[in-house]
């Protein structure tokens, strides 16, 4: 085990609370109808400290309060929340604070409180702009809802917004795929997550599947949605993330160049190194009441990486991104030299899965088309 540079910092929240569970979510998420904000927004806290002697001394750069519906949480919860980390943890000046809201109305009309507390950047589920297909997701919001909450995050002040949207849903054309993308691109939020449904096990669609379109019409909507996203000067970053340039998401970036971050809440992860080379995962309890009884023993499934799983955990990550990564940054980020990727890597060049340029490594197009694949041969 060789020694690392320590990489950024970033902390994750996870608000586990939702009004609805969506048919295709397979998240840690849970419906109430009766929020224990107070209560766990102290639980929050209490867990953040019990995960300061990892990272003494360290400056968090991004931050991501995810849920659920973290929007669900009052306005005036958030600024408690964002002003206990920052009487806990060094947080950057130029602090990424990234929070996800429903359309809802009344999630909307808290987006200027939310911004008053300090985040300064907001990803809206929207998922589609038009009624039939959000019926068919189950969503809880209407299109109109969509349209006024994107006006309403800029009315707020916020500059920086993601929209989320989904493609292949039930029954969708190319052509309705494609009127989604126009709508979100008209918008110039900057940055968009475009993404597949999947059908995962332990959801309602799991179980009852709705007729999903053929693999040629996705593959049509995949082209088509690459070209016109393009057009709008928007440019895929990683396999689902598409940006202006300058607006990348940095918390994700950092999850996907092997960097390190606190995870607080129910069933949130984390990740941490140490300048002697070890590299610490671990879990929240997942269940919220399992959390918020846990008083002190929040983290559950500690593991320290081996070395033999460091190739594979880096290259997981790192290969989503549609410009790679850096050579040295694989032994600045694992602590191990470049020839423990041999001779995984001399196979995947030679197959035209992964495209090597200068200092920096790549998958190919084949090889993003065949990603998972690829990472495989990493894994130990």
């Amino acid at each position: 085990m060789g020694a690392l540079q320590l990489p950024p910092l970033s902390l994750y929240v996870h608000l586990p609370w939702c009004e609805r569970k969506c048919p295709y979510c397979d998240f840690n998420s849970h419906e109430t109808r009766t929020l224990p904000e107070a209560e766990y927004i102290s639980s929050l806290l209490a867990d953040l400290e019990a995960d300061l002697p990892f990272v003494q001394g360290r400056v968090v750069q991004t931050l991501f309060i995810g849920g659920g519906t973290p929007s669900l949480f009052s306005a005036a919860g958030i600024q408690r929340l964002m002003r206990g980390i920052a009487d806990r943890v060094a947080l950057a000046d130029d602090l990424e604070a990234t929070l996800e809201a429903n359309p809802g109305s009344a999630e909307a009309a808290k987006f200027a409180g939310f911004r008053a507390a300090g985040i300064n950047r907001l990803s809206l589920g929207i998922q589609s702009f038009q009624d039939a297909q959000l019926a068919a997701l189950g969503r809880v919001h209407d299109s109109d809802q969509a349209h006024a909450a994107v006006a309403a995050a800029r009315d707020a002040g916020f500059s920086r917004i993601n929209l989320d949207l989904m493609h292949g849903l039930p029954g969708q054309s190319t052509a309705a795929a494609m009127a989604d993308l126009d709508v979100a691109s008209a918008y110039r939020t900057g940055h968009l997550s475009w993404y597949q449904l999947t059908i995962e096990q332990n959801t309602v669609f799991y179980k009852q599947p709705p007729v999903l379109p053929v693999e040629d019409v996705l593959a049509d909507i995949q082209d088509a949605g690459e070209h016109r996203l393009q057009a709008a000067g928007l440019h895929p970053y990683e396999v689902s993330a598409w940006a202006a340039t300058g607006e990348q998401c940095r918390h994700n970036l950092n999850y996907w160049e092997f960097g390190d971050y606190l995870g607080i809440g129910a069933g949130a992860h984390g990740k941490v190194s140490f300048p002697d080379g070890r590299i610490l995962r671990y879990a929240k309890r997942r269940q919220p009441d399992a959390y918020l009884a846990a008083a002190g023993d929040w983290r559950v499934q500690p593991q320290w990486l081996g070395d033999e799983e460091k190739p594979g955990e880096f290259m997981l990550n790192a290969l989503r991104l549609n410009a790679g990564f850096a050579l040295a940054d694989y032994t600045a980020r694992t602590g191990l030299p470049l020839s423990t990727l041999q001779p995984a890597l001399d196979t995947l060049l030679a197959r035209g899965l992964l495209v090597q340029e200068g200092n920096r490594l790549r998958a190919s197009a084949l090889g993003r088309r065949f990603l998972d694949s690829v990472v495989t041969e990493f894994l130990c």
